[in-house]
């Protein structure tokens, strides 16, 4: 991330290989020889150390880049593991938690993401006998930091942009809440399943509500383990512009072959959150009266004033004008053949060791 300038990103979201789950042990092994040899020797708290080390390179570059009054979004999930004879939870979230406080940045709620599993035995260990059993870990974190205090909206056009970027006050209740049990992985899925288990991504809903969460549009999102990419087309979703590097070169043809589907998926996203926000406001006229405000851009009935001014942008195509880079094209939401309402460029560059993603939207 040494190209990045400092304080050039508001808002960090990303998913990084889990220390001490099987799947990542290769690619750690490879920065650090040493974690090999820990393994098979049955040290897994040095093994588990090792690797939260290389990690705490990126979170101190993330830091650097971060602006004040930014936010860090980690999806981290805890390990379990038998080496030896001996079976232990290895405590991801709380060492990130430590390296983000290392960094001098201030840890705000958490959330817990229950993914709920259909495997049909769940208990681990001695089943029914006690009292040998372990509890299994249908969770994941999405840990939450901020650089210094709240961030300050100034002129006239930093605060437009803000209302523009509001959510609905039913999504609000909902986003908002420290516990999420409506992301499944399954329900809105851009890639295929082989793929997304290699990677070990998460659901493109994730990425998307804490983009419309923690950031405005404009703002400059970063994913530092960009994977499949889900990250940088959740922003493009979103009005956001978006930067991410990935050391894994596989992922960038997969990104390359789904750049055609991605309007439509998140056009899909788009129309769906409007859908359930219609349905939430007629069952609340139903029960409460008529809704007092009206939306601007859409013309649909919202609860409160700060909803009057939220646009969502819907993707008209995208582009790849040449190998590794993308462009996409938005259009108002009122006519599926009206001229395109704003654009967005969004670039990759593929070199050697290493993939680089930029967005660049213009509203």
């Amino acid at each position: 991330m040494e190209i990045l300038e400092d304080q050039s990103i508001d808002l960090v979201v990303t998913s990084p290989p889990y220390p001490m789950i099987g799947m990542w042990d290769g690619a750690f092994s490879a920065m650090d020889p040493e974690i090999g040899p820990d393994l098979d020797g049955g040290n897994g708290w040095e093994a588990y150390e090792r690797m939260h080390r290389l990690l705490d390179a990126v979170w101190q570059g993330v830091s650097r880049v971060l602006r004040p009054g930014g936010f860090a979004c980690i999806n981290i999930g805890d390990a379990v593991r038998k080496l030896g004879d001996d079976f232990f939870l290895y405590p991801n979230h709380s060492r990130v938690i430590r390296a983000f406080l290392e960094n001098g940045l201030s840890p705000l709620p958490a959330v817990i993401w229950r993914k709920q599993t259909n495997a049909p035995n769940k208990f681990m260990g001695s089943g029914m006998l006690p009292a040998g059993a372990y509890v299994t870990l249908e969770h994941e974190y999405v840990l939450i930091f901020r650089k210094g205090g709240k961030r300050a909206f100034q002129t006239p056009e930093e605060r437009m942009r803000r209302q523009k970027s509001a959510i609905f006050w039913e999504e609000r209740n909902q986003w908002f809440s420290d516990i999420w049990f409506d992301l499944k992985g399954a329900r809105q899925q851009l890639f295929n399943d082989k793929l997304r288990k290699r990677s070990g991504a998460y659901p493109f809903e994730l990425p998307y509500r804490l983009i419309n969460m923690y950031s405005v549009m404009g703002d400059h999102v970063l994913d530092p383990f960009a994977g499949m990419g889900t990250t940088m087309f959740a922003a493009m979703a979103a009005g956001r512009n978006c930067k991410g590097f990935e050391i894994e070169p596989g992922f960038y043809p997969e990104i390359e072959k789904k750049a055609d589907s991605v309007a439509g998926f998140a056009n899909t996203v788009i129309r769906d959150r409007i859908r359930r926000h219609l349905a939430f406001a007629a069952g609340r006229e139903v029960s409460h009266g008529p809704l007092k405000y009206r939306n601007e851009p859409h013309g649909f009935a919202v609860m409160t004033r700060q909803e009057k001014q939220l646009q969502l942008h819907f993707l008209k195509d995208m582009e790849n004008p040449e190998p590794g880079r993308f462009a996409v094209n938005y259009r108002p939401p009122e006519a599926a053949d009206a001229e395109p309402g704003q654009s967005a460029d969004v670039a990759g560059v593929h070199e050697a060791g290493q993939q680089s993603l930029f967005g660049d939207f213009r509203p």
